[in-house]
C-alpha cells in the first residue's frame, strides 16, 4: 500500500474536464468515480458545451488517491481535456471569523444539497502597471474584499461557494466554484460581484465551466456513455 501524500493545512482539490472518446468504457468509468468516493469526496457533473462533455470534481486529503482517480478515468479511455489543480485554503482576509466558518473553508462537505447547478473557474488578481493587487497594502486589500464579500452574502441560499488556492500549483492563483439551485443563479452571481472594485480593477478569469451535478449513472445518461445492460 502506497503511503498517503497528504498537506499539512488544507485538502488537495481536482477537477477533471473530459471528452468521450468512441472507445470510453462507462462501466469503468462509474467503477473509478465509486471507488474514489470511498473515503474523499466526489463530485460527477454533466458540462454544457463543446469544451468538454463530463467533469469530475475531487476532494480529499491524500493526493495520490486524487492522482489515482485521474489514471483510473483515463484507463476507462476518457479523454482528459483540461483539469485544475488547487487546495482548500482560509484567506488571509478571515482573521477573526468563527472555528466553524474556517474549518467548512478547509473541509468541505460537497455537494450541497439542493444545488444542482456547478460552475468552476479560475482566477488571479491583476499585477499591471496601473492596477497591480500586490501593490496594495493589506488594509486596503482587506476592504475590497469584505466590500466583495458583501456582495456575495446577498446570494446565501441561492449559492454555495468554494475557493481553493492554486498558486504555485496551476495557472492561476485560485479556483472558483460555485454550487446553485439553477444556472441563472450562477450567472446572477457572477454578474453581480463583478461590480466590485475587488473585480472590476484587479481580476483576470480563465475558462469557464458549467454543467448539472447528479450521481455517477445519472451523468453517465446524460452525456451518452455506454454501459452494459445488467
Amino acid at each position: 500500500m502506497t503511503e498517503a501524500f497528504t498537506s499539512e493545512v488544507g485538502w488537495g482539490v481536482l477537477h477533471l474536464f473530459c471528452k468521450l472518446r468512441a472507445d470510453t468504457d462507462g462501466e469503468a468509468v462509474i467503477m473509478a468515480v465509486k471507488a474514489a468516493a470511498e473515503g474523499q469526496q466526489v463530485v460527477p457533473f454533466s458540462v454544457f458545451g463543446h469544451k468538454a462533455d463530463m467533469g469530475v470534481m475531487a476532494v480529499g486529503a491524500d493526493w495520490i488517491r486524487l492522482r489515482a482517480l485521474q489514471a483510473a478515468l483515463q484507463a476507462a479511455r476518457l479523454e482528459v481535456v483540461d483539469s485544475y489543480v488547487s487546495m482548500t485554503e482560509v484567506s488571509e482576509y478571515s482573521q477573526g471569523m468563527p472555528a466553524e466558518h474556517l474549518d467548512a473553508r478547509l473541509h468541505p462537505v460537497l455537494p450541497p444539497t439542493g444545488k444542482r447547478a456547478i460552475c468552476f473557474y479560475p482566477m488571479s488578481k491583476r499585477r499591471g502597471e496601473q492596477d497591480n493587487w500586490y501593490a496594495l497594502g493589506y488594509e486596503a486589500r482587506k476592504a475590497l474584499m469584505m466590500d466583495h464579500g458583501k456582495s456575495g452574502r446577498t446570494f446565501a441560499g441561492r449559492i454555495v461557494q468554494l475557493i481553493t488556492g492554486s498558486t504555485g500549483l496551476d495557472d492561476y492563483e485560485w479556483g472558483v466554484t460555485l454550487f446553485g439551485v439553477g444556472l441563472d443563479d450562477l450567472k446572477d452571481c457572477v454578474y453581480t460581484m463583478r461590480f466590485d472594485e475587488a473585480s472590476t480593477r484587479y481580476a483576470e478569469f480563465g475558462a469557464f465551466y458549467a454543467g448539472i451535478v447528479g450521481d455517477i449513472e445519472e451523468v453517465a445518461a446524460q452525456v451518452g456513455l455506454q454501459v452494459a445492460d445488467a
